[in-house]
């Protein structure tokens, strides 16, 4: 279990953000994975100024992944455009919000 978090182009508009949104959701399903859950927060002011932008729209998913497929995920995102940056981290599964370990 991995959570992705990417901050895209706050120049991108509605149907531009949506088309990379889905284009990462097909990476993530071509690597083998699926995506549990998606929280879209929306264009937010950036800590300091990434390629001349102040400002990003940012997204968090929680996903399933084989481990041999980070890294070509993690490429992929590094070469697109739209994406000025990216972190994926692995999850315990215990504390994953689909988890069958939580206890109740």
């Amino acid at each position: 279990m991995y959570e992705l978090m990417y901050i895209a182009r706050p120049t991108l508009d509605e149907p531009a953000l949506a088309a990379l949104n889905e284009r990462v959701d097909k990476l993530i399903a071509s690597a083998g994975g699926r995506v549990v859950k998606r929280e879209d927060w929306g264009k937010r002011r950036l800590a300091y100024p990434i390629a001349k932008c102040t400002e990003g729209f940012y997204s968090v998913l929680h996903i399933h992944l084989p481990p041999t497929a980070v890294r070509g995920l993690e490429r992929n995102l590094k070469l697109a455009e739209d994406v000025l940056r990216y972190l994926v981290t692995r999850i315990d599964p215990r504390l994953a919000p689909d988890s069958e370990f939580k206890q109740e």
